[in-house]
């Protein structure tokens, strides 16, 4: 019964983008919290973000990554690439996403690449504009991801 459990779920790539320590002073000393930015992927186009709070690192590692699997989007692709050049903007993030032929790999930085990883993208070119905050840059590059549409999905809506 155990092996079927293994087999039936599902491996996910997790990746913490970012961790960031948060000082509150108080009468005895300083308390830290701390924040995790969090990227959950199945390799296969669905890729999601969460962002957890917790007063220990491991604590807001989970909740990030409960987060981000409950924030799973499913993304179009084309073989192991994007099927347009898209630029998605969120904050003071601007991010541009390109495809690329096969061989080049992932060009790409940071929490850009941590997403297009985890979503099973192989083959793009990106270049990230404007806020080198994380969250701002990761939120970009999900709202390019999430405007990117097939040709038949397109010749669908046309036709209908």
């Amino acid at each position: 019964m155990k092996a079927n459990e293994e087999q039936e779920a599902p491996e996910f790539f997790e990746k913490v983008v970012f961790i960031n320590r948060c000082a509150k002073v108080v009468k005895g000393g300083r308390r830290f919290s701390f924040s995790a930015l969090v990227v959950v992927g199945d390799q296969k186009g669905n890729v999601g973000v969460g962002f957890g709070k917790a007063k220990e690192v491991p604590e807001s590692i989970r909740k990030g990554t409960e987060r981000a699997h409950g924030n799973m989007t499913n993304i179009s692709l084309k073989g192991d690439t994007i099927p347009h050049e898209v630029k998605g903007k969120y904050d003071g993030g601007k991010v541009l996403l390109r495809p690329a032929s096969q061989g080049t790999g992932v060009i790409a930085g940071g929490g850009v690449r941590a997403v297009l990883e985890a979503c099973g993208i192989k083959n793009v070119l990106s270049k990230s504009m404007g806020s080198n905050n994380h969250l701002a840059i990761v939120g970009a590059t999900m709202d390019a991801l999430k405007q990117l549409r097939t040709e038949e999905s397109i010749k669908s809506l046309r036709n209908a």
